[in-house]
């Protein structure tokens, strides 16, 4: 069981079970989304996840087309997870959310064709210039 949490505390989310993937992202919307040079997404079942307090949603295209709606803090502005439409499955949630140093680290990178080029990926980790298809 993982907890998740927005900056205030109002929003959160409890998460059961191991991500089934953790993914880094270069894209610019997810640079403009976070603040950051990229974000860290935690992949789990949507049946896994249970929301606790209200969400605020906007909705947008992503780079592969699709589009994906974030879920936000409508008190603070955290952006705590997203709901792509190519993985209806699925909720992704910002493993900064989660404060935990133990989390495990991402299994794959995306959309490096924007990653900033003072940015290092682990070694080993696979890098796709763009988004593979999920897995």
């Amino acid at each position: 069981m993982r907890a998740a949490a927005c900056h205030c505390g109002q929003l959160s989310l409890t998460c059961e079970g191991e991500p089934r993937k953790i993914s880094q992202c270069h894209c610019s919307d997810c640079q403009r989304r976070t603040g950051s040079v990229f974000s860290i997404a935690a992949f789990f079942d949507r049946a896994a996840v249970t929301v606790s307090g209200e969400a605020g949603a906007f909705t947008r295209d992503s780079g592969s087309g699709h589009p994906v709606t974030f879920r936000f803090c409508p008190k603070c502005g955290s952006n705590l997870w997203w709901e792509p439409a190519r993985m209806p499955d699925r909720i992704g949630v910002a493993v900064g959310a989660f404060a935990d140093p133990g989390f495990p680290p991402p299994e794959q990178s995306v959309w490096n064709q924007d990653r900033h080029a003072w940015v290092a990926l682990r070694e080993g980790v696979p890098a796709f210039e763009q988004n593979p298809p999920p897995r």
